[in-house]
């Protein structure tokens, strides 16, 4: 399969031959030759007006251009990515005769004869082989060979789902995207999310030629109709994206970035209130270039991201709207990745976002949104969509989509560059950690003490009570808590609780009364004790602690237990996990800063050990995994932050992804993590938390260590992270996955709803 570098092929055509689509070119439609010169004659029955063609195809490494002066053919584009990148490229050529005759939909038996019904595959294929330009001409061949509307005829022809997607791709995509916002707009209600997607994606010369497109097909005015339909802030974002009026201009001054960054933080983090005019104005109208290392610059002086900023001062459609737009601007790959997986997920699907995506993008940007979804969801496109639709319609999205991506081993640079711009993002972001539990004001042990021992005194138990004071208080203020209770009455607090509280809610309270330290020791003789071994509770805490922490866990254990930490997992586990664990338990781990020759070195043994170097190695395997496990093990976090960077400039492949291609097991979900908390420590515990709760059940074991350990750490940063990935709160998940006390208890260490 031929692969191009960034959105376009280069693509070699004789001067008299019509092409077939780029997109049709890489995925080698049938009938076509794609990796040998040939040609390949189609077929014409003598009684019916089918498409005869003859193609003549060839895929040739690239060569300078100088080499084919001469020959006929004609280079329309240069491939190269804006930052400088290249690639491997490929010159792909495929032609088509002009047909005998256009489509005919009425397949013939072997006498010429009419059947009734039409050859749905044949229109499938065809349609889905060619490129929006030659369906359009195939359209007006139709109309001068039958005096009859071709798009009319599969209306009339074909039927649901399948018929909606055959239909919009013979429209020109301009017009495409005004029936789908006239369709947005009328009637009872507005499809925003339509609206949204649409608007926030389109390049200004797109946004032109949809506004002339609805004039065109429906003589009104599109900025009319919009204005009419919405309302607020959402409908003047909605009226400047529609002026196709933004810069585009690729010179960036940096002042003028720096103080952009700092109008939107005093348009919104510092002020009261929210300057809606100024988000609207610097999202709305500057270009790609300069919005980007101002997102940059914003994350710099604010320790947020932009879309944090926004969910917290916007709201509603705006709110979503500028999202859009900041998510375009980052990627418009990753948008669409987004949206598409969105529409396939849970019960039921989204089809009209589906088709709409497949067929507006088919030509554009599907391979980098392929990937994109490949590396974001962990599973492709194709087999999403070849799991959640059916018959002729699911045929067709496939042939759109163009191939499956995990069939490992395609090299795709759109997720290649969004991965080096996330590295690069907490490379330089400075975040400051902060967590929903803070030591109370007027703090007084005694008095807590008696509130305490009230709650449990008696018949019954406020569970109520005792939530409201433990949850409430630091750590270190419970700790006081316990030797007050002890002196006052001289009785165990711990043991008074246990004797109180059961099960869910009892773990959560008695294991907020230990030490961090006496925690994260308890949880690990607990992950390796008795029949089994807990991997996934021993790699979480492992991987994410620092050395002071380690080296306070490994002091907890010692005296809890009697015996060292790293004897009990050198016992339990075995192998390159076993390495990993003693090798992490030691706490020493780097904490200097990065050293740019030392990561060069470091990345091309991380790319030699996941086999992606341009060269063999000369160490030995083992001596390359020995010397990889030491790198992720005890190099700094900034360090490792540029090893992972100059690993991409390496081999355009993200670390992460690299690891769970070519690793498995719980070495790869050992190394992972490793990767994970380098990269986003709270992003890391966000998505533990999100998997604890999905789906039937709860895995109340992870939300409860990590609601525990993290709450005076950075559960407020988990918090934003956990909307950021999963478009709704932490708070909202508990809420509804957890019940009674408990859940009130989870509740309260969460600290509130975003």
């Amino acid at each position: 399969m031929a692969r191009r570098w960034d959105q376009h092929c280069s693509v070699l055509l004789k001067e008299d031959a019509q092409p077939i689509s780029t997109y049709s070119a890489l995925s080698s439609p049938p009938g076509f030759f794609s990796a040998a010169a040939g040609n390949c004659a189609g077929t014409h029955h003598p009684h019916c007006s089918h498409l005869a063609a003859r193609s003549s195809a060839v895929v040739t490494p690239w060569s300078p251009y100088s080499a084919l002066e001469g020959t006929g053919y004609t280079k329309l584009s240069v491939l190269r990515d804006g930052a400088g990148y290249q690639g491997m490229l490929w010159l792909t050529s495929v032609f088509l005769l002009p047909p005998a005759a256009p489509l005919c939909p009425h397949p013939c038996d072997s006498h010429g004869t009419q059947r009734k019904g039409s050859d749905k595959d044949a229109i499938l294929d065809l349609i889905t082989s060619r490129s929006n330009k030659q369906r359009v001409e195939i359209c007006q061949a139709y109309k001068s060979q039958y005096g009859k509307d071709l798009i009319a005829d599969l209306k009339y022809e074909l039927t649901g789902k399948f018929e909606r997607l055959i239909v919009s791709l013979m429209r020109p995509p301009a017009y495409s995207d005004a029936k789908e916002i006239k369709d947005a707009i009328a009637g009872v209600g507005t499809d925003e999310k339509c609206l949204i997607e649409i608007l926030a994606s389109r390049t200004n010369q797109e946004i032109h030629d949809l506004v002339a497109a609805y004039k065109d097909a429906y003589e009104r005015d599109l900025e009319a109709d919009i204005v009419g339909d919405t309302s607020g802030h959402f409908k003047k974002m909605l009226v400047v994206l529609l002026q196709g009026a933004r810069e585009e201009d690729d010179v960036v001054s940096e002042d003028l970035v720096e103080q952009d960054a700092k109008d939107l933080l005093e348009a919104g983090e510092l002020k009261w209130g929210t300057d809606e005019a100024q988000f609207i104005y610097i999202l709305g109208r500057r270009s790609k270039q300069h919005l980007r290392m101002v997102f940059d610059e914003y994350m710099k002086i604010s320790g947020k991201p932009i879309e944090r900023s926004i969910r917290g001062e916007l709201s509603g459609d705006f709110e979503k709207l500028m999202l859009a737009v900041v998510k375009c601007i980052r990627s418009t790959a990753e948008y669409f990745a987004e949206r598409l997986y969105k529409a396939m997920k849970g019960l039921g699907t989204r089809d009209n976002t589906l088709i709409r995506i497949m067929v507006s993008r088919s030509e554009i940007d599907m391979l980098d949104i392929r990937e994109v979804f490949r590396t974001k969801y962990e599973k492709s496109l194709h087999n999403m969509i070849k799991e959640d639709t059916s018959g002729e319609y699911k045929k067709a999205l496939l042939k759109l989509c163009g191939g499956d991506d995990d069939a490992a081993g395609e090299f795709f640079p759109e997720a290649a560059q969004v991965a080096y711009r996330m590295w690069e993002l907490s490379a330089v972001a400075k975040v400051e950690l902060r967590g929903t539990v803070q030591p109370v004001g007027n703090f007084n042990d005694d008095g807590d003490a008696q509130v305490l021992r009230k709650a449990m005194k008696g018949l019954g138990t406020d569970e109520g009570a005792i939530i409201e004071v433990l949850t409430q208080r630091s750590n270190a203020q419970r700790q006081q808590i316990l030797k007050a209770y002890k002196a006052h009455y001289g009785r165990d607090l711990l043991a008074d609780l246990k004797s109180e509280l059961s099960g869910s809610l009892a773990k959560l309270i008695l294991g907020l009364m230990l030490t961090p330290a006496q925690y994260d020791a308890k949880q690990l003789r607990k992950a390796v004790e008795g029949a089994g071994t807990d991997e996934s509770t021993l790699i979480e805490i492992m991987a994410t602690r620092n050395n002071q922490e380690i080296a306070a866990i490994n002091e907890a254990y010692q005296q809890a237990y009697h015996k060292s930490l790293e004897d009990d997992l050198s016992s339990d586990t075995s192998g390159h996990f076993k390495r990993i664990l003693v090798s992490l338990a030691l706490g020493n781990r780097d904490e200097g800063p990065e050293n740019l020759t030392q990561a060069h070195e470091d990345a091309k043994v991380v790319a030699e050990t996941l086999k992606l170097a341009d060269v063999a190695s000369n160490d030995s395997s083992d001596s390359l995994e020995t010397r990889f496990l030491s790198i992720l093990c005890t190099r700094s976090y900034p360090h490792l932050r540029r090893v992972f960077q100059e690993f991409i400039k390496m081999t355009n492949h993200d670390v992460e992804h690299a690891i769970r291609k070519r690793m498995s097991g719980d070495v790869r979900d050992a190394f992972v993590a490793i990767v994970r908390s380098v990269k986003n420590k709270p992003a890391f515990f966000a998505d533990k938390l999100y998997k604890s709760m999905k789906g039937a059940g709860t895995d109340e074991r992870t939300l409860t260590r990590i609601m525990i350990s993290r709450s005076e750490i950075d559960l407020l940063n988990i918090r934003g992270e956990f909307i950021d990935l999963f478009d709704k709160s932490l708070y909202h998940m508990i809420e509804k996955d957890t019940s009674g006390d408990y859940r009130k208890a989870l509740l309260a260490l969460c600290g509130g709803d975003d």
